[in-house]
C-alpha cells in the first residue's frame, strides 16, 4: 500500500505555446502533441510525465503518486476512506488519459488534487529530448520532487506522514520554514514550505550531467527566467538553479542529488539554511534574502562542505596527488 514515487504531475495553463518552448528548449523534455487544449511531455521511457491542460484553468494542478499494483491501490483507498477522506475511483477514460492502468483521486488538507495510480504505460519509441541533453534521473526514484506552499505546515504534515506514509528527511526553520519528506532513496520527493498561502513552489527534475544544468542556466539567463541563481543545497546536495515557468511556479533543474538509506536515516534540523552557496532567492522578501545570505556566509566561514554525489559515467577521476589534500583526507591537516 506504500507510495513508491512521484509518477506524473499536471498543471492548468492557457499558455500552451510558451510551455512547449519552455519544456523543450530550456528543460529538455520531449513534447507530445495531444490536441488544442492539452500538451504533455516525456522525460524517459514512460509515455507521459508532465501534463499542461488549458481546460483546467490557470493555477489548477494534480500530482500522481505511484503504487506497486492494484492490490496496493485498493488498500490505500480503503485506508483513506476509513480516515474520513473522500476518495474517487476514477473511470477508465481518465486512466487512459493519464497513461496508467487505474487510479484514484482525493484532496490533501491544502486543497491539492492527489492521484494514486499503478501500471504506468511504457512507450515503444525511445525518449527524444527537446534539446541535446544526457537525460533525466528517474526510474525507481520517480520523476523528481514537488514542493508545495501551505498556510501552516502543522495542519498538512500529518496527512502526508500518517495517512500516505511519507517520512521526514529533515527540516529548516530559518530563513523560512520548510519540511522535506521521502518515500524512496531520493532525499525528498515532497516538501512543504510555510508561506501563508496554498500553491506550488517548484518542481525539481534531475539531469545526468552537470553540463546539462549549466547550459539550461545559460538559456534561462538569456530568457530572463532565472528566479533562484546557481547554487548547492545543504540537505540533498543538489547543484541547481530555478527557472520561472509560464505559470506561477518554478522548475528546478538539478544535478548530483543524494540518495539516503531508508533503514538508518534520522531527520535533523538544518541550521545552516537551505544552501551551501549560491541560490539567491529572488522570490524572498529583502529581509529574508539578507537572512539567507547571512546563513550562507556562516556556512562559508565554518568551512561547511559536502561530498559530490556522482554516478558511473558522469565523472572522471583525476590523476596526480596533492600533499595538502592527502593530509585533509587522512585527517592530519
Amino acid at each position: 500500500m506504500s507510495l513508491q514515487a512521484l509518477g506524473y504531475v499536471g498543471f492548468g495553463s492557457t499558455a500552451l505555446e510558451d510551455w512547449q518552448k519552455f519544456g523543450t528548449s530550456l528543460v529538455g523534455w520531449q513534447a507530445i502533441e495531444r490536441g488544442n487544449s492539452l500538451l504533455s511531455f516525456r522525460m524517459d521511457d514512460r509515455k507521459q510525465r508532465v501534463v499542461i491542460d488549458r481546460a483546467m484553468g490557470d493555477g489548477a494542478r494534480f500530482f500522481g503518486w505511484e503504487v506497486e499494483n492494484g492490490v496496493a491501490l485498493d488498500a490505500l483507498g480503503a485506508r483513506l476512506e476509513a480516515a474520513g477522506v473522500k476518495v474517487t475511483a476514477e473511470p477508465q477514460t481518465l486512466a487512459d488519459a493519464r497513461r496508467v492502468r487505474a487510479l484514484i483521486s482525493f484532496h490533501d488538507p491544502a486543497g491539492n488534487r492527489l492521484e494514486v495510480f499503478h501500471g504506468a504505460e511504457i512507450d515503444d519509441t525511445p525518449f527524444s529530448p527537446g534539446r541535446s541533453i544526457s537525460g533525466f534521473r528517474t526510474g525507481a526514484l520517480g520523476l523528481g520532487h514537488i514542493v508545495l506552499t501551505v498556510e501552516r505546515i502543522d495542519e498538512v504534515m500529518p496527512f502526508y506522514v500518517d495517512l500516505l506514509g511519507f517520512h521526514l528527511s529533515d527540516y529548516i526553520e530559518k530563513p523560512f520554514r520548510a519540511y522535506f519528506f521521502h518515500i524512496n532513496p531520493r532525499h525528498h520527493s515532497l516538501a512543504l514550505i510555510e508561506t501563508g498561502k496554498s500553491g506550488v513552489h517548484h518542481l525539481m527534475v534531475e539531469l545526468f550531467s552537470l553540463d546539462d544544468v549549466g547550459q539550461a542556466y545559460d538559456i534561462a539567463l538569456a530568457e530572463e527566467r532565472v528566479n533562484v541563481t546557481f547554487g548547492r543545497h545543504t540537505n540533498d546536495f543538489m547543484t541547481s538553479f530555478y527557472a520561472k515557468t509560464p505559470s506561477s511556479f518554478m522548475v528546478e533543474c538539478g544535478w548530483g542529488g543524494r540518495e539516503i538509506d531508508l533503514a538508518t536515516w534520522q531527520p535533523v534540523e538544518m541550521h545552516h539554511g537551505p544552501s551551501l552557496w549560491g541560490h539567491e532567492r529572488m522570490w524572498l522578501s529583502e529581509k529574508d534574502r539578507e537572512a539567507a545570505r547571512h546563513m550562507r556566509m556562516l556556512a562559508a566561514s565554518d568551512g561547511l562542505r559536502a561530498p559530490v554525489q556522482v554516478m558511473d559515467g558522469n565523472y572522471r577521476l583525476m590523476s596526480g596527488t596533492c600533499a595538502w589534500w592527502d593530509g585533509v583526507r587522512e585527517g592530519t591537516r
